[in-house]
C-alpha cells in the first residue's frame, strides 16, 4: 500500500475530525447526523494516521511528495 496523502491533507482531515468530535461533546450535533459525522471523523483520523486514502486511487490523486 503506497501512501498517497501529504502533510497538509492529513492536518486538514484531523482538524475536521477534532471539530466534529468537539461539536458532539458540546451537544451541538446529535442523533443520526452526529453518528454519521462521527463515523466520517473516525475514517478521517484512520486515513490520516496510515497516510493512505482508498478513494484517491480511482481518481489517480496523490497529495504527497512527488518521487
Amino acid at each position: 500500500m503506497k501512501k498517497n496523502m501529504g502533510l497538509i491533507d492529513k492536518v486538514i482531515r484531523i482538524l475536521i475530525a477534532v471539530v466534529v468530535i468537539a461539536l458532539y461533546f458540546a451537544n451541538v450535533i446529535s442523533g443520526v447526523l452526529a453518528i454519521i459525522l462521527l463515523i466520517f471523523a473516525g475514517i478521517f483520523i484512520l486515513t490520516s494516521l496510515i497516510g493512505f486514502c482508498p478513494l484517491y486511487l480511482p481518481f489517480g490523486l496523490n497529495t504527497g511528495k512527488k518521487e
